[in-house]
């Protein structure tokens, strides 16, 4: 998991227990199987009927990227790189980047090379590029807004919960002695309900679309790169000019 991740959820989790504590609550109360297995599947349930069944196939890589750590090369890395390839290909031609090519992992950074050592039209080449950008980040969108709609029924259902519990209490106004254990088991549902929409899933959310902000701009650096080398520019130009596309607080911590 990615390391501020594990960190958020466990403060948050860290911070309702000290609470519930100092409450005179025992935080061993959120321990309900009836209220999790509501609250986590009928909230999955309700998002998933939002979307397609090829939206739903995706959704084992939607929780990946929402927990684990951001697929993001540094932004140094990818200078090098660059300007390395911008060297050769100054020197000796683009058709002189073939072999190099085979060797790059990236495979965007790879078909925007293989473009221009082909010849492509610089603004088509661009445009390709460009519009595979865009299309990356449409896809995270759902994905985001795949997490934000969990966290929107969750509170909900979480209520939902608590109705059902309530309805329990009231066939059993008989019995004064368990009602009290009865109503705080139903508030239990409603506390899953918010405490998973606003501690997971509006945050995995967020996650997302930060990952996708990071990983769009790490490609645009890239097809910033592709068109300089594709025409010819100095190495040092080519430096300077991704440098001047990077947070300086990102090379200065990489630098560090």
């Amino acid at each position: 998991m990615d390391p501020a991740t594990l960190i958020g959820f466990a403060v948050s989790i860290i911070a309702l227990f000290v609470f519930m504590t100092l409450e005179g609550v025992s935080p061993t109360a959120l321990i309900f199987l009836p209220a999790i297995v509501l609250v986590v599947i009928a909230t999955f349930g309700a998002a998933a009927a939002s979307q397609t069944m090829d939206d739903l196939k995706k959704v084992g890589s939607w929780f990946k990227m929402a927990v684990l750590p951001a697929k993001v090369p540094p932004p140094n890395d990818q200078i090098q790189t660059l300007v390395t390839l911008a060297e050769k290909a100054r020197k000796e031609g683009l058709l002189a980047l073939e072999a190099q090519v085979k060797a790059i992992e990236d495979p965007f950074l790879k078909r925007g090379l293989q473009m221009g050592i082909d010849g492509t039209d610089p603004e088509e080449l661009r445009t390709v590029l460009e519009s595979e950008i865009a299309a990356k980040k449409a896809e995270d969108k759902v994905a985001a807004k795949f997490m934000n709609a969990m966290g929107g029924y969750a509170p909900t259902i979480g209520i939902l919960g608590c109705i059902v519990g309530l309805m329990n209490v009231m066939g059993n106004l008989n019995n004064p002695e368990t009602l009290g254990p009865m109503v705080s088991a139903a508030f239990i549902a409603t506390l899953w309900g918010v405490m998973a929409a606003n501690f997971w899933f509006l945050p995995m959310g967020a996650k997302i679309l930060r990952v996708s902000e990071l990983q769009a701009a790490q490609m645009e650096l890239l097809v910033e790169g592709i068109t300089e080398i594709q025409a010819g520019t100095s190495p040092r130009a080519v430096r300077l000019k991704l440098t001047s596309l990077v947070p300086p607080g990102s090379l200065a911590k990489e630098a560090a």
